[in-house]
C-alpha cells in the first residue's frame, strides 16, 4: 500500500481508536513536522523535530508484515541510528528490539532498542476530591505574565528530573509564554506565597491532557499535587473536556495518587531507544 508524507482526516480518525494513548500523536499530526508517513489505514509514523520521539501507530492487531513495514521505513531514514527514541505499543517495541539485536552485531549494524519508559494513559470522567482538601494549605494560581521565568525554571527543572525531552529554550520560552496567555498554566500557590508546583492542561478536540505536573522537592510530600492535578482537572472538566494525563508506569507513587482522585487507566505503550 502507498505511504503518503502527509496526514488527513483519515488519520484522526484511526486514532480514536486509541485517543489516550495516542492523544499527543494527534496533535503533533496537527502541526509542522519533520516527517510524516502514513498509509491511513494501518500505519502512522511522525516525527516532530529532534530530540523528540518518534510516534508510530499500528492497528492492535498488527500482522509481521505490518511491522516489518514501519521498521524497514525506519531504518531507510536512517532513524534506527541510537540518536532517535521511538513512542509505540508493546507488540511493536519487541519486534523492533528483536530486530535489532539480531541485526546490531552485522557490519554496519544498528543501534540496539530497549524499553527507555513504560507509559500508562488515563482519563477522569468523574474528578473525586482529594481527602487531604480539608487540611491543605495554600490555593491555586492562574500563572500570569509576571510568573513567566518562575514557570521557565520549574519547565527546566521537570524535563531534567524526568528526562523528558524539551524544546530549545527560546522556543521552550515562547510556549509557556504563549500558554499564560491562553490561561491554561497554573501553580500551587502554599499560605507563605510560595509557588511549590506547577500543572498545565492542553485542549484537543474533546480531550485535554494534563502535564507538567511537578512539586519542587523541598515542598513534596505535603499533598500539593494531588490537589494542584484536582483543580486543574476540575477547570478542564468544566470547560467541557475529558481530562487525561501520561504517567510513567514505573513510578507507583504518583499513579496511586492520579487514581485517588479519579484517574481510571485506559491505555499502556513505551518509549525505546538505544
Amino acid at each position: 500500500m502507498p505511504i503518503d508524507n502527509f496526514a488527513d482526516e483519515r488519520d484522526f480518525k484511526l486514532l480514536e481508536q486509541d485517543r489516550f494513548t495516542f492523544f499527543v500523536l494527534k496533535r503533533v499530526l496537527a502541526l509542522p513536522c519533520e516527517l510524516i508517513l502514513t498509509d491511513h489505514k494501518r500505519l502512522i509514523i511522525c516525527l516532530s523535530s529532534n530530540p523528540f520521539p518518534v510516534w508510530i501507530w499500528t492497528a492492535d492487531d498488527a500482522t509481521p508484515a505490518e511491522m516489518e513495514k514501519a521498521y524497514g521505513l525506519m531504518k531507510e531514514k536512517g532513524y534506527l541510528d541510537g540518536n532517535h527514541t521511538f513512542n509505540m505499543k508493546y507488540q511493536l517495541a519487541k519486534y523492533f528490539m528483536k530486530k535489532t539485536a539480531e541485526e546490531s552485531s552485522a557490519p554496519q549494524g544498528l543501534a540496539k532498542l530497549s524499553i527507555k519508559k513504560n507509559m500508562f494513559a488515563y482519563d477522569n470522567p468523574k474528578p473525586l476530591l482529594p481527602a487531604s482538601s480539608t487540611s491543605i494549605d495554600g490555593k491555586l494560581w492562574q500563572c500570569q505574565a509576571a510568573d513567566l521565568e518562575e514557570l521557565f525554571e520549574m519547565t527546566c527543572d521537570f524535563h531534567k528530573e524526568t528526562n523528558v525531552p524539551m524544546s530549545d529554550k527560546d522556543e521552550a520560552r515562547a510556549k509557556i509564554e504563549q500558554g499564560i496567555k491562553d490561561s491554561l498554566y497554573y501553580f500551587w500557590q502554599n499560605s507563605e506565597g510560595k509557588n511549590v508546583g506547577c500543572c498545565i492542561y492542553r485542549p484537543n478536540g474533546d480531550l485535554a491532557s494534563l502535564g507538567l505536573v511537578y512539586t519542587r522537592p523541598e515542598y513534596r510530600r505535603h499533598h500539593y499535587a494531588e490537589n494542584l492535578v484536582y483543580e486543574v482537572t476540575k477547570i478542564a472538566q468544566d470547560k467541557g473536556y475529558l481530562p487525561m494525563l501520561y504517567t510513567d508506569a514505573d513510578y507507583a507513587a504518583s499513579n496511586a495518587c492520579y487514581e485517588k482522585i479519579g484517574y481510571i487507566l485506559r491505555g499502556k505503550l513505551c518509549t525505546i531507544g538505544a
